[in-house]
Protein backbone atom coordinates (compact mmCIF):
# COMPACT_ATOMS: atom_id res chain seq x y z
CA UNK A 1 0.00 0.00 0.00
CA UNK A 2 2.80 2.32 0.78
CA UNK A 3 4.66 2.10 -2.30
CA UNK A 4 1.07 2.30 -4.24
CA UNK A 5 0.74 6.01 -2.28
CA UNK A 6 4.22 6.90 -3.49
CA UNK A 7 4.09 6.10 -6.93
CA UNK A 8 0.38 7.03 -7.94
CA UNK A 9 0.56 10.67 -5.75
CA UNK A 10 3.67 11.33 -7.47
CA UNK A 11 2.13 10.42 -10.77
CA UNK A 12 -0.92 12.55 -9.96
CA UNK A 13 0.53 15.16 -9.18
CA UNK A 14 2.94 15.55 -12.40
CA UNK A 15 -0.17 15.03 -14.69
CA UNK A 16 -1.70 17.84 -12.22
CA UNK A 17 1.13 19.86 -13.46
CA UNK A 18 3.27 20.19 -9.68
CA UNK A 19 6.92 21.24 -10.44
CA UNK A 20 8.97 17.91 -10.74
CA UNK A 21 11.23 18.59 -7.48
CA UNK A 22 7.81 19.11 -5.36
CA UNK A 23 6.15 16.18 -6.64
CA UNK A 24 8.71 13.90 -5.64
CA UNK A 25 8.82 15.38 -2.38
CA UNK A 26 5.42 15.65 -1.43
CA UNK A 27 4.98 12.01 -2.66
CA UNK A 28 7.69 11.43 -0.20
CA UNK A 29 6.52 13.03 3.04
CA UNK A 30 2.92 11.13 2.21
CA UNK A 31 4.27 8.26 2.16
CA UNK A 32 6.38 8.81 5.47
CA UNK A 33 3.17 9.94 6.99
CA UNK A 34 1.46 6.73 6.06
CA UNK A 35 3.82 4.37 7.04
CA UNK A 36 4.19 6.67 10.51
CA UNK A 37 7.97 7.07 10.34
CA UNK A 38 9.37 10.46 11.44
CA UNK A 39 9.55 13.19 8.73
CA UNK A 40 13.30 13.57 10.47
CA UNK A 41 14.46 10.44 8.27
CA UNK A 42 12.66 11.95 5.15
CA UNK A 43 14.73 15.36 5.42
CA UNK A 44 18.21 13.32 6.69
CA UNK A 45 18.43 11.45 3.48
CA UNK A 46 17.81 14.98 1.72
CA UNK A 47 20.66 16.32 3.57
CA UNK A 48 23.18 13.63 3.36
CA UNK A 49 22.25 13.24 -0.85
CA UNK A 50 23.27 16.39 -0.97
CA UNK A 51 26.61 16.30 1.05
CA UNK A 52 29.15 14.34 -0.94
CA UNK A 53 32.20 16.75 -1.56
CA UNK A 54 32.11 15.39 -5.28
CA UNK A 55 28.98 17.25 -5.69
CA UNK A 56 31.36 20.87 -5.41
CA UNK A 57 31.86 20.00 -9.28
CA UNK A 58 28.02 20.77 -10.11
CA UNK A 59 28.06 24.38 -9.35
CA UNK A 60 31.99 24.90 -10.71
CA UNK A 61 30.79 23.17 -13.76
CA UNK A 62 27.67 25.01 -14.23
CA UNK A 63 29.49 28.31 -13.87
CA UNK A 64 32.40 27.56 -16.06
CA UNK A 65 29.49 26.99 -18.81
CA UNK A 66 27.55 30.52 -17.97
CA UNK A 67 31.62 32.06 -18.37
CA UNK A 68 32.17 30.45 -21.28
CA UNK A 69 28.25 31.45 -22.67
CA UNK A 70 29.20 35.42 -22.10
CA UNK A 71 32.86 35.50 -22.81
CA UNK A 72 32.71 35.53 -26.49
CA UNK A 73 33.64 32.08 -26.68
CA UNK A 74 30.53 30.80 -28.67
CA UNK A 75 31.10 33.53 -31.50
CA UNK A 76 35.01 32.49 -31.77
CA UNK A 77 33.12 28.53 -32.00
CA UNK A 78 30.34 29.93 -34.65
CA UNK A 79 32.73 31.07 -37.16
CA UNK A 80 35.16 28.26 -37.02
CA UNK A 81 32.33 25.76 -37.50
CA UNK A 82 30.62 27.69 -40.15
CA UNK A 83 34.31 27.96 -42.29
CA UNK A 84 34.22 24.31 -41.77
CA UNK A 85 30.97 22.78 -43.21
CA UNK A 86 29.02 25.85 -43.96
CA UNK A 87 29.78 25.00 -47.85
CA UNK A 88 28.00 21.73 -47.62
CA UNK A 89 24.22 21.42 -48.99
CA UNK A 90 21.93 23.12 -46.24
CA UNK A 91 25.62 24.49 -44.97
CA UNK A 92 24.29 26.86 -42.00
CA UNK A 93 22.62 23.86 -40.59
CA UNK A 94 25.90 22.01 -40.84
CA UNK A 95 27.48 24.52 -38.87
CA UNK A 96 24.65 24.30 -36.53
CA UNK A 97 25.59 21.09 -35.45
CA UNK A 98 28.99 21.59 -35.75
CA UNK A 99 28.78 25.13 -33.28
CA UNK A 100 26.67 22.88 -31.43
CA UNK A 101 28.71 19.94 -30.62
CA UNK A 102 31.73 21.88 -30.00
CA UNK A 103 30.27 24.34 -27.44
CA UNK A 104 28.35 21.59 -25.91
CA UNK A 105 31.85 20.26 -24.95
CA UNK A 106 32.62 23.46 -23.67
CA UNK A 107 29.46 24.32 -21.57
CA UNK A 108 28.72 20.36 -21.16
CA UNK A 109 24.83 21.44 -20.48
CA UNK A 110 22.33 21.33 -23.57
CA UNK A 111 20.11 23.92 -22.13
CA UNK A 112 23.21 26.60 -22.14
CA UNK A 113 24.37 25.55 -25.15
CA UNK A 114 20.61 26.08 -27.22
CA UNK A 115 20.55 29.52 -25.25
CA UNK A 116 24.62 30.30 -26.90
CA UNK A 117 24.44 28.68 -29.76
CA UNK A 118 20.66 29.18 -30.64
CA UNK A 119 20.79 32.99 -30.22
CA UNK A 120 23.06 33.52 -33.05
CA UNK A 121 22.94 30.86 -35.20
CA UNK A 122 18.40 30.50 -35.52
CA UNK A 123 17.90 34.23 -36.01
CA UNK A 124 20.59 34.28 -39.00
CA UNK A 125 19.52 30.78 -40.49
CA UNK A 126 15.57 32.20 -40.72
CA UNK A 127 17.60 35.91 -42.68
CA UNK A 128 18.80 33.23 -45.13
CA UNK A 129 15.76 31.96 -45.99
CA UNK A 130 16.26 28.20 -43.85
CA UNK A 131 12.71 27.26 -42.28
CA UNK A 132 11.93 28.31 -38.76
CA UNK A 133 11.18 24.59 -37.75
CA UNK A 134 14.74 23.32 -39.66
CA UNK A 135 16.63 25.78 -37.55
CA UNK A 136 15.55 25.27 -34.06
CA UNK A 137 15.59 21.04 -34.36
CA UNK A 138 19.10 21.15 -36.10
CA UNK A 139 20.27 23.54 -32.68
CA UNK A 140 18.17 21.19 -30.14
CA UNK A 141 19.16 17.89 -31.08
CA UNK A 142 22.20 19.17 -32.21
CA UNK A 143 22.87 20.22 -28.21
CA UNK A 144 22.03 16.98 -27.03
CA UNK A 145 25.48 15.93 -27.15
CA UNK A 146 26.15 18.81 -24.37
CA UNK A 147 25.37 15.62 -22.33
CA UNK A 148 28.26 12.99 -22.86
CA UNK A 149 30.80 15.82 -22.87
CA UNK A 150 33.35 16.01 -19.86
CA UNK A 151 31.97 19.14 -18.59
CA UNK A 152 28.67 17.69 -18.34
CA UNK A 153 27.59 17.78 -14.54
CA UNK A 154 25.42 14.81 -15.25
CA UNK A 155 27.92 12.68 -15.34
CA UNK A 156 28.96 13.77 -11.59
CA UNK A 157 25.46 12.77 -10.70
CA UNK A 158 25.29 9.20 -12.37
CA UNK A 159 28.41 8.31 -10.56
CA UNK A 160 26.92 8.80 -7.38
CA UNK A 161 23.64 7.56 -8.52
CA UNK A 162 25.60 4.60 -9.40
CA UNK A 163 27.08 4.22 -5.40
CA UNK A 164 30.41 4.83 -6.59
CA UNK A 165 30.57 1.59 -8.97
CA UNK A 166 32.06 3.51 -11.72
CA UNK A 167 34.53 6.26 -12.19
CA UNK A 168 34.38 9.29 -13.39
CA UNK A 169 37.20 9.25 -15.62
CA UNK A 170 35.48 6.30 -16.88
CA UNK A 171 32.56 7.38 -17.46
CA UNK A 172 33.86 10.64 -19.39
CA UNK A 173 36.17 7.98 -21.84
CA UNK A 174 32.94 5.70 -22.42
CA UNK A 175 30.91 8.91 -23.60
CA UNK A 176 33.90 10.01 -26.23
CA UNK A 177 32.66 7.46 -29.01
CA UNK A 178 29.04 7.81 -28.52
CA UNK A 179 29.03 11.66 -28.85
CA UNK A 180 30.87 11.30 -31.95
CA UNK A 181 28.07 8.94 -33.18
CA UNK A 182 25.09 11.57 -31.83
CA UNK A 183 27.27 14.08 -33.98
CA UNK A 184 27.71 12.38 -37.08
CA UNK A 185 23.50 10.98 -36.69
CA UNK A 186 22.45 14.85 -36.23
CA UNK A 187 25.18 15.64 -39.47
CA UNK A 188 23.17 12.62 -41.59
CA UNK A 189 19.34 14.56 -40.78
CA UNK A 190 20.35 17.80 -41.05
CA UNK A 191 22.13 17.20 -44.94
CA UNK A 192 18.86 14.78 -45.66
CA UNK A 193 16.40 17.51 -44.83
CA UNK A 194 18.20 19.88 -46.29
CA UNK A 195 18.71 18.20 -49.66
CA UNK A 196 14.74 17.53 -49.43
CA UNK A 197 14.03 21.20 -48.78
CA UNK A 198 16.43 22.54 -51.48
CA UNK A 199 18.68 24.58 -49.06
CA UNK A 200 21.33 26.33 -50.74
CA UNK A 201 24.95 25.67 -50.48
CA UNK A 202 27.69 28.03 -48.95
CA UNK A 203 31.16 28.99 -50.72
CA UNK A 204 34.27 27.18 -49.26
CA UNK A 205 36.60 30.21 -46.97
CA UNK A 206 39.50 28.78 -48.36
CA UNK A 207 41.60 26.31 -45.75
CA UNK A 208 43.49 29.55 -44.39
CA UNK A 209 40.35 30.91 -42.90
CA UNK A 210 39.37 27.39 -41.13
CA UNK A 211 42.89 27.16 -40.07
CA UNK A 212 42.93 31.32 -38.22
CA UNK A 213 39.61 30.26 -37.18
CA UNK A 214 40.26 27.18 -35.63
CA UNK A 215 43.19 29.59 -34.04
CA UNK A 216 40.59 31.57 -32.67
CA UNK A 217 38.54 28.76 -31.54
CA UNK A 218 40.91 26.97 -29.98
CA UNK A 219 41.69 28.27 -26.62
CA UNK A 220 37.60 28.01 -25.47
CA UNK A 221 37.96 23.89 -26.97
CA UNK A 222 41.15 23.42 -24.62
CA UNK A 223 39.03 23.23 -21.57
CA UNK A 224 38.14 19.76 -22.77
CA UNK A 225 41.99 18.57 -23.35
CA UNK A 226 42.52 20.38 -19.70
CA UNK A 227 39.85 18.36 -17.55
CA UNK A 228 40.18 14.80 -19.89
CA UNK A 229 43.82 15.03 -19.28
CA UNK A 230 43.85 16.02 -15.69
CA UNK A 231 41.76 13.36 -14.83
CA UNK A 232 43.80 10.85 -16.35
CA UNK A 233 47.09 11.62 -15.49
CA UNK A 234 45.74 11.59 -11.62
CA UNK A 235 47.15 15.97 -12.22
CA UNK A 236 43.74 16.48 -10.08
CA UNK A 237 40.10 15.00 -9.17
CA UNK A 238 37.18 15.57 -11.25
CA UNK A 239 36.32 18.16 -8.63
CA UNK A 240 39.12 19.98 -9.17
CA UNK A 241 39.28 19.59 -12.83
CA UNK A 242 35.78 22.04 -12.39
CA UNK A 243 37.33 25.02 -10.87
CA UNK A 244 40.72 24.45 -13.25
CA UNK A 245 37.55 24.63 -15.93
CA UNK A 246 36.05 27.91 -13.85
CA UNK A 247 39.96 29.11 -13.46
CA UNK A 248 40.46 28.91 -17.47
CA UNK A 249 37.15 30.35 -18.14
CA UNK A 250 37.88 33.20 -16.40
CA UNK A 251 41.30 33.98 -17.91
CA UNK A 252 40.16 33.20 -21.60
CA UNK A 253 37.06 35.70 -21.45
CA UNK A 254 38.43 38.96 -19.53
CA UNK A 255 41.81 38.85 -20.51
CA UNK A 256 42.27 36.77 -23.70
CA UNK A 257 38.49 37.83 -25.73
CA UNK A 258 38.56 40.69 -23.21
CA UNK A 259 34.41 40.20 -23.84
CA UNK A 260 33.27 39.72 -20.41
CA UNK A 261 32.39 42.92 -18.30
CA UNK A 262 31.47 43.16 -14.74
CA UNK A 263 27.89 43.43 -15.63
CA UNK A 264 28.01 39.71 -17.64
CA UNK A 265 30.09 37.94 -14.65
CA UNK A 266 27.78 39.27 -12.48
CA UNK A 267 24.57 37.42 -15.03
CA UNK A 268 26.62 34.42 -15.40
CA UNK A 269 27.23 33.90 -11.66
CA UNK A 270 23.28 34.52 -11.10
CA UNK A 271 22.21 32.20 -13.39
CA UNK A 272 25.03 29.26 -11.99
CA UNK A 273 23.33 30.37 -8.53
CA UNK A 274 20.08 29.53 -9.47
CA UNK A 275 21.04 26.64 -11.73
CA UNK A 276 22.83 24.87 -9.07
CA UNK A 277 19.64 25.96 -6.49
CA UNK A 278 17.72 23.58 -8.93
CA UNK A 279 20.26 20.83 -9.81
CA UNK A 280 21.03 20.24 -5.43
CA UNK A 281 17.01 20.67 -5.14
CA UNK A 282 16.25 17.61 -7.20
CA UNK A 283 19.40 15.92 -5.98
CA UNK A 284 18.09 16.26 -2.41
CA UNK A 285 14.66 15.50 -3.22
CA UNK A 286 15.80 12.76 -5.29
CA UNK A 287 17.68 10.91 -2.19
CA UNK A 288 14.46 10.77 0.14
CA UNK A 289 12.63 8.99 -2.79
CA UNK A 290 15.26 6.85 -3.82
CA UNK A 291 15.47 5.85 -0.05
CA UNK A 292 12.00 4.80 -0.31
CA UNK A 293 12.35 2.88 -3.77
CA UNK A 294 14.61 1.04 -2.06
CA UNK A 295 12.88 0.44 1.28
CA UNK A 296 10.36 -1.43 -0.81
CA UNK A 297 12.52 -3.36 -3.13
CA UNK A 298 11.23 -1.42 -6.43
CA UNK A 299 14.25 -2.48 -7.95
CA UNK A 300 13.70 -6.65 -7.25
CA UNK A 301 10.50 -5.70 -8.35
CA UNK A 302 10.85 -4.30 -11.70
CA UNK A 303 13.99 -7.09 -12.31
CA UNK A 304 10.84 -10.09 -11.59
CA UNK A 305 8.31 -7.51 -14.11
CA UNK A 306 11.04 -7.42 -17.03
CA UNK A 307 12.32 -11.12 -16.43
CA UNK A 308 9.12 -12.25 -16.52
CA UNK A 309 8.66 -10.47 -19.82
CA UNK A 310 11.68 -12.11 -21.11
CA UNK A 311 14.65 -14.00 -20.26
CA UNK A 312 16.63 -12.54 -23.85
CA UNK A 313 19.17 -9.56 -23.20
CA UNK A 314 18.08 -7.34 -26.37
CA UNK A 315 14.37 -7.52 -25.36
CA UNK A 316 15.24 -6.49 -21.37
CA UNK A 317 18.02 -3.45 -22.81
CA UNK A 318 14.86 -2.24 -25.47
CA UNK A 319 12.68 -2.66 -22.46
CA UNK A 320 14.62 -0.13 -20.32
CA UNK A 321 15.16 1.91 -23.06
CA UNK A 322 11.30 2.32 -23.66
CA UNK A 323 10.67 3.19 -19.84
CA UNK A 324 13.54 5.36 -19.71
CA UNK A 325 12.52 7.48 -22.53
CA UNK A 326 8.96 7.60 -21.30
CA UNK A 327 9.88 8.70 -18.03
CA UNK A 328 12.34 11.15 -19.36
CA UNK A 329 9.27 13.12 -20.80
CA UNK A 330 8.15 13.88 -17.62
CA UNK A 331 11.38 14.18 -15.58
CA UNK A 332 14.22 16.67 -15.50
CA UNK A 333 17.43 14.72 -16.26
CA UNK A 334 19.00 14.71 -12.69
CA UNK A 335 16.13 13.92 -11.06
CA UNK A 336 15.58 10.81 -13.52
CA UNK A 337 19.13 9.40 -13.55
CA UNK A 338 18.68 9.98 -9.33
CA UNK A 339 15.32 8.30 -9.41
CA UNK A 340 15.96 5.90 -12.35
CA UNK A 341 19.77 4.55 -11.62
CA UNK A 342 19.20 2.33 -8.44
CA UNK A 343 16.10 0.87 -9.94
CA UNK A 344 17.69 -0.11 -13.66
CA UNK A 345 21.19 -0.40 -13.23
CA UNK A 346 21.02 -3.91 -11.39
CA UNK A 347 18.99 -5.16 -14.00
CA UNK A 348 21.06 -4.65 -16.65
CA UNK A 349 24.42 -5.58 -15.28
CA UNK A 350 22.50 -8.82 -14.82
CA UNK A 351 21.93 -9.47 -18.43
CA UNK A 352 25.44 -8.63 -18.84
CA UNK A 353 25.88 -4.27 -19.68
CA UNK A 354 28.51 -2.67 -17.72
CA UNK A 355 28.26 0.42 -15.25
CA UNK A 356 29.66 2.64 -17.72
CA UNK A 357 27.66 1.70 -20.71
CA UNK A 358 24.84 2.00 -18.84
CA UNK A 359 25.65 5.23 -17.93
CA UNK A 360 25.39 6.41 -21.25
CA UNK A 361 22.63 4.53 -22.24
CA UNK A 362 20.57 6.49 -19.52
CA UNK A 363 22.53 10.19 -20.25
CA UNK A 364 21.08 9.77 -23.87
CA UNK A 365 17.74 9.04 -22.97
CA UNK A 366 17.79 12.06 -20.29
CA UNK A 367 18.85 14.11 -23.33
CA UNK A 368 16.13 12.66 -25.59
CA UNK A 369 13.61 13.73 -22.82
CA UNK A 370 14.88 17.24 -22.80
CA UNK A 371 13.70 17.55 -26.33
CA UNK A 372 10.14 16.03 -25.98
CA UNK A 373 7.62 17.20 -24.45
CA UNK A 374 5.64 18.09 -21.57
CA UNK A 375 8.93 18.74 -20.16
CA UNK A 376 11.32 19.57 -22.83
CA UNK A 377 13.61 22.18 -21.79
CA UNK A 378 15.83 22.59 -24.82
CA UNK A 379 12.64 22.89 -27.27
CA UNK A 380 11.11 25.22 -25.49
CA UNK A 381 14.34 27.34 -25.09
CA UNK A 382 14.89 27.17 -28.85
CA UNK A 383 11.11 27.91 -30.24
CA UNK A 384 11.36 30.85 -27.71
CA UNK A 385 14.31 32.07 -29.90
CA UNK A 386 13.17 30.71 -32.94
CA UNK A 387 9.43 32.57 -32.42
CA UNK A 388 7.81 29.01 -33.37
CA UNK A 389 5.31 27.02 -31.33
CA UNK A 390 6.30 23.24 -30.14
CA UNK A 391 3.35 22.28 -32.31
CA UNK A 392 4.83 23.10 -35.40
CA UNK A 393 8.52 21.83 -34.49
CA UNK A 394 6.93 18.43 -33.36
CA UNK A 395 5.15 18.23 -36.97
CA UNK A 396 8.77 17.86 -38.89
CA UNK A 397 11.10 16.07 -35.87
CA UNK A 398 10.82 12.74 -36.61
CA UNK A 399 14.15 12.74 -38.92
CA UNK A 400 16.43 13.91 -36.32
CA UNK A 401 14.69 12.58 -33.45
CA UNK A 402 15.00 9.12 -35.89
CA UNK A 403 19.14 9.83 -36.25
CA UNK A 404 19.39 9.82 -32.27
CA UNK A 405 17.44 6.82 -31.24
CA UNK A 406 19.13 5.07 -34.25
CA UNK A 407 22.59 6.27 -32.16
CA UNK A 408 20.97 4.77 -28.74
CA UNK A 409 20.62 1.42 -30.56
CA UNK A 410 23.63 1.56 -31.44
CA UNK A 411 25.18 2.46 -28.38
CA UNK A 412 22.95 -0.07 -26.38
CA UNK A 413 23.66 -2.89 -28.09
CA UNK A 414 27.56 -2.98 -29.37
CA UNK A 415 29.16 -2.22 -26.24
CA UNK A 416 32.36 -1.33 -28.07
CA UNK A 417 31.56 1.77 -28.56
CA UNK A 418 31.40 2.81 -25.07
CA UNK A 419 33.71 0.20 -23.75
CA UNK A 420 36.76 0.33 -26.08
CA UNK A 421 37.98 4.04 -24.48
CA UNK A 422 38.02 2.97 -21.14
CA UNK A 423 38.93 -0.58 -21.26
CA UNK A 424 42.08 1.10 -23.52
CA UNK A 425 43.22 3.42 -21.61
CA UNK A 426 42.33 2.60 -17.92
CA UNK A 427 42.35 -1.18 -17.91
Amino acid sequence: MALTILCVSFTALLLLGVPVAFSIGLSSLATLLYEGLPLAVGFQQMISGMNPFSFLAIPFFIFAGEIMMYGGIAEKIIQFAKSLAGHVRGGLGMSNVVACTLFGGVSGSPVADVSAMGAVLIPQMKKEGYDADYAVNVTTHASLVGALMPTSHNIIIFTLAASGKVSVAALILAGVVPAVILTLCNLAAAYWVAVRRGYPAGRFPGWSIVAWSFAAALPGLFVVAIIIAGILSGAFTATESASVAVLWALFLAALVYRRLTREQFLKAAAKAVKSTGTVLLLIGISSMFGYLIGLYGVAELTGKTLAGLSTQPWVIFLWVNVILFVLGTFLDMAATILICTPIFLPICQQFGMSTEQFGIVMLINCALGLNTPPVGTTQFVGCTIGEVSVGEVMKTIWPFYGALIAALMLVTYVPAFSMALPNAILK
